[in-house]
């Protein structure tokens, strides 16, 4: 029988099939072609140096005390990095919960500590408002623009403010903003790929963010949505807005003359002291691909570095929306527009969506928020694929003030990238025109913070092992998830983690309180020398330190020992690991973020089964047929106690 798909639908599908490589593992791939010298060298040397891990994952934990060179006037590492001293856990008090069983932490529905609780909210096509349209599958367009979006990831609570002459905020009503980081054709549509505009505008619409309005009527009462003017869903055609040094470049205009609209593959996230959401933009070079229609396409070398390719991720946007076209000349610049860090008010649903564009364009994966010294805004983000990097963003001035002259302290300010030494040291690259390895390659900053990968590159910063998620803790040091490299080739002496399969966490401390260009940093944890044990984890990927220093760690990928993705909480040693929580078969753990009181933790279960109902139908009862769908997890302890404890 001939196939009733469009001819464009076929052509890609059989591309596609040929395409033994495509397997939605874009994360895992390398677009970067540089020999710079690879953080791989630098920690095998530096593991070397100290003998680090012979006594397992314990002892892979080093003091920051170690020599490095410093400035004259600072004569200890007080000195040099600001008397924050590491805080100094009680053992059985910090962390009491029991853990899950390594052998129940597996199978089709989501196991939690026998101290604590958990509920669902949201999944995947819940209405937005209390009374709008109900989820059917698969979902139209116009609905789902109305629904929560799929592949639910990092998220923010805001609770509405209480009070009028103190600041205070409810941790029983607020605002959830959550990213929809993204939803594979078969989940979405039940079909390998679009058929249609409308089959396209369904998966768009599906992405993005939502801001929500949740509540819970008392102590002991389940959260649930509630009706609010500021609930909204921003997704791929939502307009947008730019600021910073790149708003009026060249590089976001099209011939077509469109507006600028969306967010796409928003992954990680951050929030800043002014209340407001930063979602971060991922992988949005899989969503463009090539049609050819009027010229064949040849990918730049800034198109290459992004990882722009004919077929993309399997979308088949560009088959029926013009826009995500690369080989279509009136849309040449539409993918510039995507890869930023976009700031939202969750309390103003009128304010459009601003991509901040100061703080660089590469896969984000998130972006960490943090008052330095003198106020200023200091920003850390991860570009999360192998071989890639490292950034912090520092505001020019105190942020506050800043604020009152009506600038964003987003918009104004210096970018930088870390270059690691074997040392246990390390230093922040300007990332600035006025350099001159930048001047002779680039025309102005604006193209230096468009195409930021490939400035970095020239400055030799240190390719990392898919630098994930970063928090900072309540004593200033900075923790960063690198979740695997398995295409590492190089081992150094006593060094397990060449290749690295399974990741690790590293943490560090920059000088002047997060301002300074010098740092100190050292091995966290190495997921590998967990594994045979009751702690066992691999590929660290959502983080989160709290002010007591527990230090939570989701997963995202291949656990040992038959376990799915979890949920762990450990001190500021790395000695004591347990696990809260673990999801169910084919998911992702991810996101994470809790109410002002602490007493509420919400986390996210991504892809649960990876879309198919007969691995999984959570969070509906099991019975082999259901689509299961991403959900948000409300985590509570049994006594009212602080979650994480």
């Amino acid at each position: 029988m001939p196939s009733t798909l469009p001819d464009k639908t076929v052509r890609l599908k059989d591309r596609l099939e040929a395409n033994e490589e495509f397997q939605n593992d874009h994360d895992n791939q390398i677009d970067n072609p540089t020999s710079n010298r690879p953080f791989t060298d630098v920690l095998n040397a530096d593991l070397a140096r100290r003998n680090l891990l012979k006594g397992g994952a314990t002892a892979a934990v080093v003091g920051f005390a170690a020599s490095m060179s410093v400035p004259a006037a600072a004569n200890n590492f007080n000195d040099f990095f600001g008397r924050h001293p590491r805080p100094r856990p009680k053992p059985g008090r910090l962390i009491n919960f029991r853990p899950v069983p390594l052998a129940l932490g597996n199978g089709p529905v989501p196991t939690i500590s026998e101290d604590y609780q958990y509920e669902v909210l949201i999944p995947w096509g819940t209405p937005l408002e209390p009374f709008g349209p109900d989820f059917n599958y698969p979902p139209s367009a116009k609905d789902q623009a109305e629904q929560i979006g799929i592949g639910h990831d990092g998220m923010s609570f805001f609770g509405k403010p209480v009070g009028r002459r103190y600041k205070r905020y409810s941790s029983r009503v607020g605002m959830l903003a959550i990213n929809h980081e993204f939803g594979r054709n078969s989940h979405v549509l039940g079909k390998e790929l679009p058929e249609s505009l409308d089959d396209v505008r369904t998966s768009q619409h599906a992405h993005g963010v939502s801001v929500v309005a949740i509540a819970k009527r008392h102590r002991h009462g389940a959260w649930r949505t509630i009706s609010s003017r500021n609930s909204r869903r921003i997704h791929a055609n939502t307009p947008v807005a730019f600021s910073g040094p790149v708003a009026k470049s060249e590089l976001l205009t099209t011939q077509n003359g469109n507006i600028p609209l969306g967010t796409l593959n928003n992954c990680s996230n951050g929030r800043t002291p002014w209340g407001t959401y930063l979602t971060c933009e991922e992988n949005f070079n899989g969503y463009f691909g090539a049609s050819n229609r009027e010229t064949a396409w040849v990918a730049t070398p800034e198109q290459e570095r992004y990882g722009f390719s004919e077929t993309g991720f399997n979308y088949g946007w560009h088959l029926f929306d013009r826009r995500f076209d690369l080989s279509d000349p009136d849309y040449r610049n539409e993918e510039n527009r995507f890869g930023w860090v976009v700031e939202i008010d969750p309390f103003d649903a009128t304010q459009t969506p601003t991509k901040r564009t100061a703080l660089g364009r590469f896969k984000h994966e998130g972006v960490e928020i943090v008052v330095g010294e003198g106020n200023r805004i200091v920003a850390y983000m991860g570009d999360d694929q192998r071989f890639d990097y490292i950034y912090k963003f520092v505001s020019d001035r105190d942020y506050r003030q800043m604020r009152r002259e009506g600038i964003s302290p987003l918009d104004e300010g210096k970018l930088y990238v870390a270059k690691f030494s074997e040392e246990g040291t390390g230093e922040w690259l300007e990332l600035t025109i006025d350099n001159p390895v930048l001047a002779a390659r680039f025309d102005d900053q604006a193209q230096v913070l468009t195409f930021a990968r490939v400035a970095a590159d020239l400055l030799g910063a240190t390719p990392m092992d898919r630098p994930e998620w970063i928090s900072v803790a309540h004593n200033q040091d900075v923790y960063c998830t690198l979740t695997n490299n398995s295409r590492r080739t190089e081992a150094g002496p006593a060094n397990p983690l060449v290749p690295n399969p399974d990741g690790h966490i590293i943490r560090w401390r920059d000088a002047n309180k997060h301002t300074g260009l010098q740092f100190k940093w050292e091995i966290f944890l190495v997921a590998q020398d967990t594994h045979g044990t009751e702690e066992s984890f691999s590929d660290p990927d959502g983080l989160m330190v709290d002010r007591d220093g527990r230090v939570f760690i989701q997963t995202d990928g291949g656990q040992k020992d038959g376990l799915n993705n979890q949920l762990l909480v450990t001190d500021t040693t790395g000695k004591d690991i347990r696990r809260l929580f673990t999801g169910v078969t084919g998911d992702e753990i991810t996101g994470i973020t809790m109410t002002p009181d602490r007493r509420t933790m919400f986390v996210n279960i991504q892809h649960p089964g990876n879309g198919d109902p007969a691995v999984t139908n959570f969070p509906a009862p099991q019975d082999g047929v259901t689509v299961p769908r991403d959900c948000t997890i409300v985590i509570t302890r049994k006594d009212g106690g602080i979650v994480g404890s």
